[in-house]
Parts: structure tokens; C-alpha cells; sequence
């Protein structure tokens, strides 16, 4: 069973790709047009053409998982349009919006990361 985690590397293959390709013509995307290693645990994912089936690829240490989500009516609304080398790095909550059928564009959540600001408490020594 794959579980997502925030901890993840997601990255997401701009262009669409040839669904009739398995987990090795997936690695040759991923090493060839993504630049990236297949093996690094990282979760990479793919839409077809017609933007009706998206593809999750991921190592986990033994073996790779290869998971597919194809639509039974209308296609994916939201799909990003560019990134560099032409992957974009996603969060795990847009990742879980995008298997819903979601748009992660308009999503509003809050930042991963906020600054936490030190009280006195905290900042005192005890002698």
C-alpha cells in the first residue's frame, strides 16, 4: 500500500505522455525528459492526452508500484501548463486534490512552513 506523506518528493510530468508505456517506459521519462532518478522514492506523475487517466510511479525500496486513476466521464480539471524542465514539484494535499478531481490551483490552504516566534519563556535560562 502506498500512503502520502508531506515528507514526499511528488513531481508531476508537465506534458502528457504515452499511457501505453509501463514502468520502465515510465523510467525512461522520468530519467530522459524529467532529468530524475526513478530510483530516489520519489512519486512521479503522468496524464494522457486527452487528460481522462493520470498515472502514479513510485520506488519503494523492493520493487516499483504503478498506479493508474481513468475517469468514467470528463477529465481532469486541473493540469498545470509549465514548469522547469517541464515538471512541477507538488505538494502532497494538491497530489490528493488532483486524485479527486480537484483543481489545486484554487485550493486555499494554508503555507507548509510558518515561522514560530520564540517566547520568554522559552528564551530564559534557569539558574
Amino acid at each position: 500500500m502506498i500512503q502520502l506523506t508531506p515528507q514526499m518528493r511528488i513531481l508531476l510530468s508537465v506534458e502528457a505522455t504515452d499511457f501505453r508505456k509501463g514502468i520502465d517506459g515510465l523510467c525512461g521519462v522520468c530519467r530522459q525528459k524529467m532529468q530524475e532518478d526513478p530510483f530516489t522514492g520519489a512519486v512521479f506523475v503522468f496524464r494522457n492526452r486527452s487528460g481522462t487517466a493520470i498515472k502514479v510511479l513510485v520506488y519503494d525500496g523492493q520493487g516499483y508500484w504503478l498506479c493508474q486513476k481513468r475517469l468514467s466521464k470528463g477529465h481532469f480539471r486541473w493540469w498545470p501548463r509549465e514548469g522547469d524542465r517541464g515538471i512541477r514539484q507538488m505538494a502532497v494535499h494538491e497530489l490528493q486534490l488532483l486524485l479527486w478531481n480537484g483543481d489545486a490551483g484554487r485550493a486555499r490552504v494554508e503555507p507548509m512552513w510558518r515561522e514560530v516566534k520564540p517566547t520568554e519563556a522559552l528564551g530564559r535560562v534557569r539558574a
